[in-house]
């Protein structure tokens, strides 16, 4: 791949999140002339740093800011010194409350229009659309395979089906349950470390009233068990929340040790130990890994495999996305819906989780992930799932403006919401002064998200 094939790829990016910034200002736009108000500016990106461009049109300055990711629409009740008349019906205040929220709520509507539109428009130009199922597949053995998915009866073409139960639903399954099923992960359960703590003093009798173990000691060690398969959640699974295993850490001493009696009857201690450390190094093994497959459409449960110290398998898998055909209006409309609903959902759930703390603020991305995912994504796979990918940001862009938080459409659609009930607006003062902190928390926000952005685009996480 080229430079400059993405570096056109990267504009093309660009060019589609900003049509979501300019559809959404223009909701507000027409709405206002819609319901006579005037629009004083209307600016593509935040007024912050120099503007790029200005232009006066009629009763509107358009204006172009070096900030490019942002944009809003300034009424006469904006500017203090604006030159029109308190009661002039031409300011945004004067208007009754259902016209004040239309011109609000605007922004969000024309995103879910634009939204549907995109998809509608994928579907009817390339005669497709994501059915939101993959099918995952087995393809060649690596040198590096380990020795139990050699042996687990697994064969080329063999479908994914389901993983320790989990019946496939999203595409790396499969690496999830390898990389928390790694052997030797510095992890045991307690129960386990206290039955062979038991067992170690019934094998070396002569240990059992010892609380350290001097070096040079030969120490039988018991069978060595498996520990328990890990059952992942829906949310671990899509990577909405971090699998935290119920199991007590292993100290470095413990590790060290683990690593040295590596599945040996018996060890010869090399410096004074406590017969705890030893039984904390042995519970230290492998998670077994139960997957079934489809194989000429019948489900065959495979021999258990193992995942490797590194959370691999050694054998490659193939990712199909499945799609529904669109080549007619009446399969193209059920198929908009069904992949406006999957997405939606997805992110309303989401979103719940970001509220409640199960997503820490620190694995928050934004923007710039955003463009680098869509510009690789429209190098490589096609303007295709560019589009798609810009819809979904713009549903996306829909559902956080409607939160009832200052600052936001949302919040402003609170503020009215506390007017009609309470039959006054809102001191003028509070409003400015709640929206200016939730402003800055956004700002804040904003400026943690675009460092992790950063983060992760160096340390190649994206």
């Amino acid at each position: 791949m080229n430079f400059l094939h993405l570096f056109s790829s990267a504009i093309i990016m660009i060019l589609l999140i900003s049509l979501l910034i300019i559809v959404h200002e223009a909701g507000h736009f027409l709405a206002a002339k819609l319901t006579g108000v005037r629009v004083d500016k209307f600016g593509f990106g935040l007024p912050v740093g120099p503007t790029l461009f200005s232009k006066k049109i009629g009763e509107t300055e358009f204006l172009i800011h070096a900030f490019l990711f942002g944009g809003y629409v300034s009424f006469p009740d904006d500017e203090e010194d604006c030159d029109l008349p308190m009661d002039s019906p031409k300011r945004y205040s004067n208007k009754p409350i259902g016209q004040r929220a239309l011109i609000i709520s605007m922004g969000v509507i024309f995103n879910v229009i634009l939204a549907y539109f995109l998809i509608f428009m994928a579907g009817f130009i390339w005669q497709k659309l994501p059915d939101n199922k993959y099918i995952v597949s087995f393809e060649e053995f690596a040198p590096s395979a380990v020795e139990s998915v050699k042996n687990s009866g697994i064969q080329k073409g063999d479908i994914l089906y389901s993983v320790n139960g989990s019946v496939v639903s999203y595409p790396l399954i499969l690496n999830k349950y390898l990389e928390v099923s790694k052997e030797f992960d510095g992890f045991a359960k307690q129960d386990i470390i206290e039955t062979k703590y038991k067992e170690l003093q019934t094998l070396n009798p002569q240990l059992s009233q010892d609380k350290i173990i001097k070096a040079g000691t030969v120490v039988k060690l018991p069978e060595f068990t498996d520990e328990a398969p890990v059952n992942l959640s829906f949310d671990n699974i899509v990577g909405l929340e971090k699998y935290k295993a119920e199991e007590t850490q292993l100290s470095d001493v413990q590790i060290k040790l683990r690593d040295k009696i590596n599945y040996q009857n018996e060890i010869k201690l090399d410096e004074d130990t406590k017969l705890i450390d030893i039984a904390s190094a042995i519970s230290d093994t492998k998670k077994p890994v139960s997957i079934v497959v489809l194989r000429n459409n019948e489900q065959v449960e495979l021999n258990t495999v193992y995942s490797g110290k590194d959370g691999k398998l050694g054998i490659s898998q193939k990712f199909i996305e499945q799609y529904r055909e669109t080549k007619t209006l009446k399969q193209l409309v059920p198929a908009v819906f069904n992949y406006v609903n999957y997405n939606m959902g997805l992110m309303v759930y989401s979103l719940g989780k970001l509220f409640t703390g199960k997503i820490p603020v620190s694995e928050m991305n934004g923007i710039i992930a955003i463009t680098k995912i869509g510009t690789e994504m429209i190098a490589y796979s096609g303007l295709f799932n560019g589009i798609l990918l810009t819809a979904i940001i713009s549903l996306n862009l829909a559902i956080l403006n409607i939160l009832p938080v200052p600052a936001l459409d949302g919040g402003h659609l609170l503020f009215l919401l506390i007017e009609k009930i309470t039959g006054k607006p809102v001191n003028k003062s509070v409003v400015e002064k709640v929206s200016m902190f939730f402003f800055y928390l956004l700002i804040a926000l904003m400026i943690v998200i675009i460092y992790n952005d950063i983060h992760a685009w160096v340390i190649g996480k994206i």
